[in-house]
C-alpha cells in the first residue's frame, strides 16, 4: 500500500493535523508527517515533493494558516495528487488561508478541503488511495454504512423523545 505523506508548515498546526493521523490509522494506510515551509524551509519541501512518488507515496496532504503557499509548493513540485488543509490561524479566521490553497494556477491543481478539515483531508486521501485498493475500498464502505447507521440512531432517539 502506498503511503500518505502529511506535512504543515508549522507545528503549531499538528493539533488540526492530528485528526488527518487519526483517519489515516483507522483505515490501517501508512503514513509520514513532517513539518516544512514553502518559506521558512523551501529547499527541503521541494527535495521532499521531488522525491515523494519514489519514496512510496500516493498522496499528499499539505496543511498550512495564512498565506497557506506549502499545498501549492508540493503541487508545483510532484504530480502526487494534493490535498491542502487550510489551517485558521490568523485574524482573518482561515479566509486567508482557504483563498491562498484553492486559488491555485491553471495546471496544478490542489484539492482543498474546509478550514481546519484534516478529516475529510485523509478521506480524500483514502479515496485516492482506494481507487486501486479494493481492500481500503471496502473499508470505506463500511464506514459509509457505520455513518448511515449512527445518524439513523440519532434520528430515532430524537423522534422517539420529541415526535408525539
Amino acid at each position: 500500500m502506498k503511503k500518505i505523506a502529511i506535512l504543515m508548515g508549522s507545528d503549531s498546526d499538528f493539533p488540526v493535523v492530528e485528526k488527518a493521523l487519526t483517519t489515516l490509522d483507522k483505515f490501517g494506510v501508512p503514513f509520514e508527517v513532517h513539518v516544512y515551509s514553502a518559506h521558512r524551509t523551501p529547499e527541503e519541501a521541494r527535495a521532499f515533493a521531488m522525491n515523494a512518488r519514489k519514496n512510496g507515496f500516493g498522496a499528499i496532504i499539505a496543511a498550512a494558516g495564512k498565506a497557506a503557499h506549502l499545498a501549492g509548493a508540493m503541487a508545483a513540485n510532484s504530480t502526487l495528487p494534493v490535498i491542502g488543509i487550510p489551517i485558521k490561524s490568523s485574524t482573518l479566521d482561515g479566509l486567508d488561508a482557504l483563498l491562498s490553497t484553492v486559488q491555485m494556477p491553471g495546471g496544478l491543481p490542489v484539492a482543498t478541503v474546509a478550514i481546519d478539515g484534516a478529516e475529510n483531508a485523509a478521506l480524500l486521501a483514502i479515496q485516492i488511495l482506494a481507487v486501486t485498493d479494493e481492500a481500503l475500498a471496502e473499508k470505506l464502505d463500511a464506514a459509509r454504512v457505520e455513518n448511515a447507521k449512527s445518524v439513523l440512531e440519532k434520528d430515532r432517539l430524537l423522534a422517539e423523545k420529541y415526535n408525539k
